[in-house]
């Protein structure tokens, strides 16, 4: 599937996107409005849950009352379908903060971007984080396959072709080639989506989820 990597959208999905209902002013959300500020509050949400303080913002029943007419997220999240990172969670945000956007491996498609792009374009959101995390079965499976050879079940060959290029580039490094794979993979989709156009109006960042600690690293 490598026409994924830098697949574009086309127009009528664009054009569809253009004929959603606009995103009202966020001026009663209280959220950032620049990547910076998204991005600080990303990452202190994160310690508070990292040191079991998380305080669940907004889950009341005025705050879904008051995002029934409309969204107004601060970041999109590009993550991982793995059960132990729940977005949400990992840095302690509530309804109608995140754009979630999950798949094993954080692997891109046509519908990835789509849905990145409807966040960045239709809901003006300023901040795209790709998050990996460690021990990922993704990964793993990738990483299985190359070693053994072993054929890979039906859909799963997505996967596995996706993050074949990062788990190369990355075998001889010494350590840990999973953590290695699972990195560089990390930083290669957000390089695939700064490059693509369509996300040019926002700051696309990459960063890495510690299982133990809890704790989100941004990837340099």
């Amino acid at each position: 599937m490598a026409s994924n990597r830098r697949a574009f959208l086309t127009v009528t999905a664009v054009g569809a996107l253009a004929a959603a209902p606009a995103a009202a002013a966020p001026a009663t959300t209280g959220h950032p409005h620049d990547s910076r500020t998204a991005l600080a509050e990303l990452l202190a949400g994160n310690r508070r849950y990292a040191t079991g303080r998380s305080r669940h913002p907004h889950d009341t029943v005025h705050r879904r009352h008051l995002l029934a007419g409309a969204q107004h997220p601060f970041a999109v999240i590009v993550g991982c379908i793995d059960s132990r990172v729940p977005p949400e969670l990992v840095f302690d945000q509530g309804l109608g903060d995140l754009l979630c956007i999950r798949t094993a491996g954080h692997v891109l498609d046509e519908a990835v971007l789509a849905s990145v792009q409807y966040g960045v374009e239709e809901l003006r959101i300023p901040l795209v984080v790709v998050l990996g995390h460690e021990r990922c079965g993704a990964v793993a499976a990738t990483l299985e396959h190359l070693r053994t050879g072993a054929p890979v079940p039906a859909h799963l060959n997505l996967l596995v072709d996706e993050i074949t290029p990062s788990a190369r580039r990355t075998r001889a490094l010494p350590g840990d080639w999973a953590e290695h794979t699972m990195t560089a993979h990390t930083r290669w989709v957000r390089d695939a989506v700064r490059a693509d156009p369509a996300f040019r109006r926002a700051h696309v960042a990459a960063a890495r989820f510690d299982l133990d600690t809890g704790l989100v690293s941004v990837l340099p």
